[in-house]
């Protein structure tokens, strides 16, 4: 059982020695239940995979016995795609995954809202599709491309990963992450629970603090039933800020509740940057927000317009461009 430590301390150097060695040792358990590290192929890499019937395996337990605690997380080393890949020969096409020895409780939609952040994705590959083997999951990382150069709408873009994801399997937990947002901790599970789930609790952009009680912004987790329940995500919010409370306000709306691992095992670290071209914040956010109730019934999963403009299909994601259209 680990000690928790105070997270402003940052003295976890033990902790952090001692969960290296238990990583490594985990990707050898990992590697071991895959069978081989070569280059996957991915029809027949996922036909022998399957050779073993899902009824004749046990649920993984959970909590997963692969997890290791906090982590050492930071960016002053480039990482490259061809290195994520070599680290993580489990993966099949389209960033897909899922345990071999055992039946995952959850099929868990990642879905990333993006645009020209490449230096950050390969650091939140590099740092989750590890986290994510580990926690047991069987699961799919979906970037949701931008296309063009008009305004950023993050909360579309969340919306159409939703949409595309369920053409391809039938998940039934979507996490919905910003590409700038590393877990420090992988008993911070990225799957649904009861309630919708505030991932991102405790960012060292904040202090590692919840900057306020409503506060849903960063990493979040719903269920395709609680997802449906406030018919998705507004389609309208153009530029930065107001569709995380837009979206608390459709939770509360509805009778629900946000649950939040503890403050220690939510840490995450946020990739520095500047703020996007076109991604100004929204003059009309507040307005907005504050008529939720009233437009959340025609403005959401049910009135999402876009059109895919291509699909790319790597071993570390699925990579989606659409065209949203414009304010």
């Amino acid at each position: 059982m680990f000690v928790e430590q105070e997270v402003r301390s940052l003295d976890f150097t033990q902790s952090f020695v001692q969960n290296q060695q238990q990583i490594h040792q985990v990707q050898r358990k990992l590697e071991a239940h895959t069978g081989s590290t070569e280059e996957p192929n991915t029809s027949s890499t996922l036909a022998s995979n399957s050779t073993v019937k899902e009824k004749e395996l046990e649920k993984c337990p959970d909590p997963s016995p692969l997890l290791v605690g906090p982590l050492r997380v930071e960016f002053s080393t480039p990482v490259s795609l061809d290195q994520v890949r070599n680290e993580n020969p489990a993966l099949q096409e389209g960033g897909r995954f899922k345990p071999k020895d055992c039946v995952a409780l959850q099929k868990v939609a990642i879905i990333i809202p993006f645009r020209k952040r490449d230096e950050h994705l390969k650091f939140w590959l590099y740092y989750l599709h590890p986290i994510l083997q580990r926690q047991q999951l069987d699961y799919g990382v979906y970037v949701i491309n931008q296309d063009g150069e008009e305004t950023f709408n993050r909360a579309k873009l969340l919306n159409v990963g939703y949409a595309e994801a369920l053409k391809e399997y039938d998940y039934e937990c979507f996490v919905f992450s910003d590409v700038d947002l590393i877990p420090m901790d992988d008993r911070n599970t990225y799957k649904c629970f009861s309630q919708p789930r505030h991932l991102s609790v405790s960012m060292d952009k904040f202090g590692f603090r919840l900057p306020y009680n409503q506060y849903f912004g960063g990493v979040s987790s719903l269920s395709k039933e609680q997802y449906l329940k406030i018919n998705g995500f507004p389609n309208n919010y153009w530029g930065w800020g107001g569709e995380d409370d837009d979206i608390f306000n459709r939770l509360s709306s509805k009778g629900m509740s946000i649950s939040r691992p503890s403050g220690v095992i939510g840490n995450c670290r946020m990739i520095r940057h500047e703020r996007d071209k076109q991604n100004d914040p929204n003059p009309q956010r507040f307005d907005r927000i504050a008529h939720t109730r009233e437009t959340m019934h025609r403005d959401g999963i049910n009135s999402l317009s876009y059109k895919v403009v291509r699909v790319e299909k790597d071993q570390l994601f699925t990579k989606i461009t659409v065209d949203v259209g414009k304010p």
